[in-house]
């Protein structure tokens, strides 16, 4: 069975409540923040490479969904706007909607229209909608029929907004007030999914297989397509309908493995509600509720809770601490300063607990983190040439030996960052 929509209700001897899922993720990344097309070819090798990690239905072209993230190629989109006739910003002044959409034609007219209004009420403006290349070859008869409208918007920065951050802000508060809407009034709009809606990230998913994503996105193949890092996701779920928004990786992270604990962490975001307040985020922040939908997937509720964290104002890594933090209560060998800083936390938000190993990023930093008992395995390569190679697995990107001048393995909490401003690699001990 596919479908576009999760399954939520219990039927013979399913239960949405034991879904869970074990899949292959990694990435490849230029410390430097130099980017390039190789980047994008590397990262969607790693991606085959983890073809394995992927579920096949019986129908050997259909499987549980693949994707890949990376940084805004503005030279594709800026080629494009040229052709077109279109006057685009600078990098920063303009984003990118990646929108899953009706293919019936009223129905994504309606779509379009319910997401352009609040782009309209929240002071920013639509420069145009994109129709994203795609090939269809070899894609399996069964995905082509739950395939949506696959559409980006491009939406030009309002010049109030001085801040980058700030405008991040209102994207985040334009896609949730569109998407929640939309899951209320749901018909038609139920089938609206937005994978991306950043300045800086973009998102390439769906359900495909792992050697299928780089051949059904032309933007891929696309030697003007060019990003610092490339992160993908293989997933296999062992309980889950397979669906093409349910593919990774969502707008912040990607994930092997599972939360545990999501059920409770998503009845606590919902009750702190008349706590919850922002000095960043000022009143767009009670347009936004739910932060965390429910009846999504475990890895669709941590990627909403990391974003209203950064979006308040954390750094990444500080917020994937607050999230997933390590064993701290007591461990008698922690700094006492590092021990105090889990206590204070474990008092604002429970731990998003359970075996996983999950990579992070909004454009300007990459990493990964395991949970604290480290049961999801997550290894790394340091190049001579600036690069590197994070996945679930050793030997997802072949690579000289001479040109490795470090391999290593992320341990139980521990967290590995990639600043590209610093172009450098922060350890554990010193993001801590």
């Amino acid at each position: 069975m596919l479908s576009n929509k999760k399954q939520e209700s219990v039927q013979g001897l399913y239960n949405p409540l034991n879904e869970h899922d074990s899949c292959g993720v990694g990435f490849v990344a230029n410390i430097k923040g130099d980017k390039s097309h190789d980047i994008i070819l590397n990262g969607l090798k790693i991606l085959v490479n983890l073809d394995h990690r992927g579920a096949v239905g019986d129908d050997p072209l259909v499987g549980d969904g693949a994707g890949c993230l990376i940084q805004i190629p503005d030279e594709l989109f800026r080629d494009w706007a040229n052709n077109e006739g279109h006057t685009l910003p600078q990098p920063g002044h303009y984003a990118v909607a990646m929108c899953f959409l009706p293919r019936d034609d009223s129905a994504r007219e309606i779509a379009m229209g319910h997401f352009e209004k609040f782009i309209t009420a929240e002071g920013q403006q639509l420069l145009a909608w994109r129709n994203v290349p795609t090939n269809l070859e070899g894609i399996g008869t069964r995905v082509l029929e739950s395939m949506p409208s696959i559409n980006q918007a491009i939406i030009v920065r309002d010049p109030d907004l001085t801040d980058q951050n700030a405008f991040e802000r209102k994207l985040l508060a334009i896609r949730k007030q569109t998407l929640n809407k939309a899951r209320e009034i749901g018909g038609h709009l139920s089938d609206f999914y937005m994978p991306s809606f950043s300045s800086r990230t973009i998102v390439y998913k769906g359900l495909l297989l792992a050697r299928q994503v780089g051949t059904f996105y032309d933007d891929l193949a696309n030697p003007k397509t060019k990003s610092a890092l490339a992160l993908v996701h293989q997933r296999f779920s062992t309980n889950t309908f397979p669906s093409w928004p349910l593919a990774h990786p969502y707008r912040m992270i990607a994930h092997n493995g599972e939360i545990n604990t999501v059920r409770g962490n998503v009845n606590w975001m919902a009750a702190r509600r008349h706590s919850i307040s922002s000095d960043l985020l000022g009143p767009d922040l009670d347009k936004m509720w739910p932060l965390v939908p429910h009846g999504q997937s475990d890895t669709a509720c941590i990627d909403n809770a990391l974003e209203i964290l950064v979006a308040g104002g954390y750094s990444l890594a500080h917020a994937m601490m607050m999230l997933i933090p390590e064993a701290w209560a007591g461990n008698p060998s922690m700094d006492p300063k590092q021990r105090a800083f889990y206590e204070y936390y474990a008092a604002l938000m429970e731990p998003w607990d359970g075996p996983a190993a999950i990579a992070f990023t909004d454009g300007l930093q990459i990493g990964a983190t395991l949970d604290r008992n480290g049961l999801r395995p997550a290894r790394y390569v340091v190049t001579d040439d600036d690069l590197i190679i994070m996945a679930s697995e050793v030997g997802v990107l072949p690579v000289a030996e001479e040109k490795i001048i470090k391999k290593w393995r992320l341990q139980p909490g521990k967290m590995l960052l990639i600043d590209f401003a610093e172009g450098r690699i922060i350890d554990d001990s010193e993001i801590k």
